[in-house]
């Protein structure tokens, strides 16, 4: 499809035929070396893919067909949002529409764009944009994976389309209008028959530049909050010649104390109420009589009926915000050039604003001296934190190598991508500021950790949802008085919002950019032609999608869109679980028989778990072998090969993958940059209060330990892997004031009882305590896949994301009284000027 190159027209309808801009001017073809036009040679080009030849594809498959409704099949559990069927805003489409929300096969979609540089070259400036649609129909472990992505617009490079971007969606519109009316004839290979089909677009998700340039909206300046508008808490900082975002009082009560105080936030009291977002209907109208302070333009989106009505049309997205928070929290604290916010027109905006005047810069004959704040850090403690991050030892798979990201020459943190700056927001920073900074300020930053961390959960308690709002409003407040109003970007203040998002929309994993930032690498590697990058990626993808479409009428082929599960290697597995239901009626018989055979032991509890360990094997050997002699006796193949045992020469691995979860043994680790031997079981087991304790408690309890051994238990049929773990003993095992585990890995306990099922066990990894010298801080390993589940209709039940720390937000009550109310001392003790020559 031909376009112009100045991004006024598409060629088609009534321009196709025009050889001229009707706007500019401009010739449609493109001009040679000697300035003569080559008729017939476009001079800018999009590449537009219809979406509703593939969506009837989609249903001709028969898996497919049958994933695309797997949404009103599940089973939802009440106050768990684990998908966006969950959302109110998938309900009110449900509720204002009946007749397309009682359709379970008609399509909820959302779009994303984004520019990106076709050439591996990073000094070249050209940007190439896609659009890409995704159906939420399919179930989590579908919808966000290659396959299911479906390219439908590539606007040519060298520049971006920038707020022009609606002359190249134009067509991607007309058929997004075309589906809310209804496509006849469609026809559903899972029920076999004739349907006709529907699809509404939900919302859009970008980056912030892109998300002005879609919605229509200004995102600098004074009103750059798009939710906010024309109530945006913004201020000019008049030294450092910017737009800061400070103000976030107005969402505390309003007998809230922070309320109150003057001189610890920006010297004023704040009586002012948080702002109400505006909703569609209102934009629209704003737009429409050219009320266009916060609107750059009217969003093509509202040429489809149900836009207006959507209480959520363009997406934040967390992955940006969370890398520009983090970015801003590690530049400062590590005072990185270019990123650092602290600065002589920092201090200088504070003596304009008349607080934390005591932080003024002091000027000399050849440098300046800046007064440490609560922000900075001595030289000690950089090194502190820096050689915290270079120790650090994380499981395979789960970040790129730490290590390699710090400079302890400079005591930096270099090269942070999207992704490093995820891990280090979820788990890994507030382990590493443990032993610096003051109280309030670290537990500021904390607190906005344990957000991150709170938000991108997998399954979402709405219940929790009011009191996460609370806390981040307070943490948001607790870093403007320990940090400079400079380091309040857009970004920062977009982070109040996104509890919002979430109870409207649900988790956020299915509305940030990653997926579609892992495919734009995909795209990047079709082109092979430097000259016709657009080109390249435009016949290698629909190649690609020919061939998909071609493999659903292939047995035993894979298709490259959708990731193969990854299972136990080395060995088809026994199932914990099958092992467990099988052999527990047997264990219960055992436990009647041992309190027969000794009566007097019946009620000491110990003394009968202990019994029951050491006989347990052989009873069962014979009560199988009893059984089987009897007709029609029931017992399982996998149950009499048990019951013989296994054999006795037992192969040991130093790794293996169970679930796609990989494992090593310790001295695999030693030897390797990552940490894959962690293990945490929670077990139903005895606890006793001392060693002559007769009557034991029953109850849940939790085991933290080290893989020494793997073995390969070889049953015939079938293998069972087993760990062989040194355990920590309960005296080497603390949980702080914050919720974090601690543990003591030279107190090894339950010698005894080594061996545990490889499939019962979790992996965790330790971090050394930069606070504690000798303890590691326990984290928990995040499972990305939805492999357990798959085939489960139940997946709210199922938490699959880091866990929680388990004594929640830090309490910050006695912070006024440990720096005083109104904050005067701001000078931080201990540490080291700064000079700026």
């Amino acid at each position: 499809m031909h376009a112009c190159p100045n991004d006024c027209i598409l060629y088609r309808k009534e321009y196709e035929d025009s050889t001229n801009c009707p706007t500019c001017g401009i010739s449609r073809w493109k001009e040679g070396k000697d300035s003569i036009l080559k008729e017939g040679v476009p001079a800018k080009v999009v590449w537009y893919f219809p979406q509703i030849p593939r969506f009837k594809r989609m249903f001709q498959s028969h898996e497919t067909a049958k994933s695309l409704t797997w949404h009103a099949a599940r089973k939802s559990i009440d106050g768990q949002m684990s998908h966006p069927a969950d959302s109110p805003s998938w309900k009110l489409l449900d509720d204002k529409w009946p007749e397309f929300g009682n359709e379970p096969r008609n399509l909820r979609l959302a779009l994303s764009s984004d520019g990106f540089n076709p050439h591996s070259s990073l000094s070249s400036r050209y940007s190439c944009w896609p659009v890409i649609l995704v159906t939420y129909n399919l179930p989590p472990w579908l919808c966000m994976k290659r396959k299911f992505m479906m390219l439908t617009l590539l606007i040519s490079g060298p520049k971006q389309p920038g707020n022009d971007i609606d002359v190249y969606l134009e067509p991607l519109i007309d058929d997004l209008k075309s589906l809310w009316v209804g496509i006849r004839g469609v026809y559903d290979a899972h029920n076999g028959e004739y349907f006709t089909l529907r699809a509404a677009l939900m919302w859009t998700i970008n980056d912030f530049p892109a998300y002005g340039n879609l919605s229509g909206c200004v995102v600098k300046g004074y009103k750059a909050c798009p939710i906010c508008g024309d109530d945006t808490p913004s201020h000019r900082l008049k030294n450092g010649h910017k737009i800061c975002y400070i103000g976030h009082r107005k969402w505390l009560p309003i007998n809230h104390p922070y309320r109150r105080q003057r001189a610890a936030f920006n010297g004023k009291p704040e009586y002012g109420i948080p702002p109400e977002p505006l909703t569609g209907e209102e934009v629209l109208h704003m737009v429409e009589n050219g009320d266009r302070v916060c609107w750059k333009k009217k969003s093509i989106f509202f040429d489809l009926e149900y836009w207006k009505y959507l209480p959520v049309r363009h997406a934040l997205d967390v992955m940006h915000i969370e890398k520009n928070v983090c970015d801003s929290i590690i530049g400062t604290l590590l005072e990185i050039p270019g990123k650092n916010k602290d600065g002589i027109a920092a201090r200088l905006d504070l003596l304009n604003m008349g607080v934390k005047t005591d932080l003024q810069p002091e000027y000399g004959e050849r440098r300046t001296r800046l007064p440490p704040g609560p922000w900075n850090l001595s030289r000690a403690e950089k090194r502190e934190v820096c050689n915290s991050f270079y120790g650090m030892k994380v499981p395979e798979g789960y970040s790129s190598n730490i290590k390699n990201l710090v400079s302890l020459q400079d005591s930096r943190l270099l090269g942070l991508k999207s992704h490093d700056c995820h891990t280090l927001m979820q788990q890994l920073l507030h382990v590493a500021i443990r032993s610096v900074l003051e109280k309030p300020a670290r537990y500021a930053i904390t607190r906005l950790c344990f957000f991150f961390n709170a938000i991108c959960a997998k399954t979402v308690d709405v219940s929790k949802l009011d009191k996460l709002e609370e806390d981040v409003v307070v943490t948001l407040c607790l870093l403007e008085k320990y940090f400079p109003p400079s380091f309040f970007d857009i970004m920062v203040h977009l982070v109040v919002h996104l509890v919002r998002e979430v109870r409207l929309c649900g988790p956020v994993y299915f509305r940030w950019m990653y997926p579609f930032e892992r495919y734009m690498k995909v795209l990047k590697g079709y082109v092979q032609n430097r000259t016709r990058p657009e080109g390249c990626i435009a016949e290698r993808y629909i190649a690609e999608e020919a061939v998909e479409f071609c493999t659903q009428h292939l047995s035993d082929v894979s298709t490259v869109g959708v990731p193969s599960s990854q299972k136990m290697g080395v060995s088809k597995p026994l199932s914990g679980c099958t092992n467990t239901e099988e052999v527990l009626p047997y264990i219960e018989q055992h436990m009647i028989h041992i309190k027969t055979a000794y009566p007097k032991f019946r009620k000491r509890t110990k003394w009968l778990q202990d019994k029951h360990n050491s006989t347990f094997i052989q009873w069962l050997r014979f009560k199988v072998q009893s059984e089987l002699e009897e007709d029609n006796h029931g017992v399982s193949k996998n149950l009499r090969w048990l019951a013989a045992g296994p054999n006795m020469a037992v192969p040991l691995y130093r790794s293996y993958l169970i679930k796609g979860i990989k494992f090593n043994i310790k001295a695999q680790d030693d030897v390797r940059t990552t940490q894959n031997s962690g293990v945490y079981l929670l077990a139903h087991t005895m606890q006793v209060a001392s060693a002559k304790d007769k009557n034991p408690i029953l109850s849940n309890m939790g085991f933290y330990g080290v893989i020494q051994e793997i073995w390969d238990l070889d049953y015939q049929k079938f293998t069972i892997p087993v760990f062989r773990c040194d355990w920590i003993d309960s005296s080497g095992l603390v949980v702080d004031e914050l919720g974090f585990t601690l543990v003591d890995l030279s107190k090894i306990g339950h010698r005894n009882d080594q061996f545990v099922l490889a499939s019962q066990v979790k992996q965790i990894f330790f971090i050394d305590d930069p606070m504690h010298r000798g303890w590691s801080v326990v984290l928990s390993m995040p499972n990305r896949e939805y492999n357990d589940v798959i085939g489960d209709e139940v997946l709210g039940d199922v938490i699959i994301e880091c866990e929680p720390f388990t004594r929640g937000m830090p309490n910050v009550d006695t912070f006024d009284e440990l720096v005083g109310e109104l904050g005067s001392q701001n000078i931080r003790g201990g540490c080291e000027d700064i000079w700026i020559e």
